[in-house]
């Protein structure tokens, strides 16, 4: 079994922010398993089941807000009884630009307040993760730059970003984070 979560902010504000293409790319996710997601009140997240890549799959959304993220990943990790090898976050970064994809099958959290509480709670940076890029915010503002929409320009960057970090998911699954790592980033 794996455990997929993708970071971001609940409610409707914040659906088409920088900061909820974790939220976009584990929505794309679930509309391909067919599955849609309900909230799991123990586990403060929103949770939807299947199969992908002849696994078990749990994909979740936090809906603790993105800095508080590690407490539904704990909750779910302990209640599946996963081990962090199981684990894939889907999060946005500010430091690669808008569209770009990275696989890591471990690291820091490279300044991703979500990351951080992540490795907080399960006291492990031994994780993989897919960060989808968002760029860089053209000011030293990166609060209203993480909370702010993308531009006409980047939108179809990220959305194709989106739409590959799904393709990336089950070479992940099938293959491990080597091989996904080959094939996508860049």
């Amino acid at each position: 079994m794996k455990l997929i979560v993708g970071l971001g902010n609940p409610g409707k504000k914040y659906d088409a922010t920088r900061h909820n293409v974790g939220f976009m790319v584990a929505d794309l996710l679930a509309q391909q398993l067919g599955e849609n997601f309900t909230e799991k009140t123990r586990h403060r997240a929103l949770v939807a089941e299947g199969f992908m890549a002849g696994e078990k799959v749990v994909l979740a959304k936090p809906l603790t807000f993105m800095n508080a993220s590690g407490e539904a990943v704990r909750s779910l990790m302990d209640f599946y009884r996963l081990d962090p090898g199981d684990l894939l976050v889907l999060v946005d970064d500010m430091a690669l630009a808008a569209g770009r994809l990275r696989i890591r099958p471990e690291g820091s959290a490279g300044g991703q307040n979500g990351m951080k509480d992540i490795i907080r709670h399960l006291g492990t940076q031994e994780f993989a993760r897919l960060r989808v890029g968002i760029g860089k915010p053209p000011h030293e503002d990166a609060i209203r730059h993480v909370l702010g929409g993308f531009s006409g320009e980047e939108w179809p960057l990220v959305k194709d970003a989106i739409e590959k970090a799904a393709e990336a998911v089950p070479v992940w699954i099938r293959e491990g984070t080597q091989a996904a790592m080959n094939r996508f980033n860049g």
